[in-house]
């Protein structure tokens, strides 16, 4: 991936898509468009996976530039990349969109939804699980 150095993204759409096409990564990205940041720990509880598969997928993301990380401690937090090309955007956007009500899109909403001790909280996280 190519960034310029004011920070725009230049993604191809062959590339874009080729990220997207795993579910784990499409499920990431749809749940992080829906709630606009994420640590690796609320995704691993949506998801019901184990931290070293989330954050492989999350790597292939932010390597391809669909997303972007920020360290805060401990925890590492993920959102759709703000630099990403406005077709880029419409295109996880429109795909939220359409997914949210279908399996396993809206269990993973309700799973973060219900999740304990969620960032913020003096007890967030349990250790191992922040990126």
């Amino acid at each position: 991936m190519d960034n310029d150095i004011y920070g725009i993204v230049n993604i191809n759409p062959t590339q874009f898509f080729k990220a997207l096409a795993d579910p784990t990564r499409l499920r990431c990205v749809v749940l992080l468009q829906a709630e606009g940041e994420l640590c690796v720990c609320e995704l691993t509880h949506a998801l019901g996976l184990i931290q070293p598969k989330i954050s492989r997928h999350l790597a292939l993301l932010r390597a391809s530039g669909v997303v972007q990380d920020r360290r805060d401690g401990f925890w590492v937090h993920y959102r759709i990349h703000p630099d990403l090309p406005a077709w880029a955007q419409d295109a996880i956007r429109e795909t939220n969109r359409g997914l949210a009500g279908l399996a396993p899109f809206s269990s993973d909403r309700r799973a973060l939804a219900a999740m304990p001790n969620r960032p913020g909280e003096p007890s967030c996280c349990a250790p191992g699980v922040h990126g």
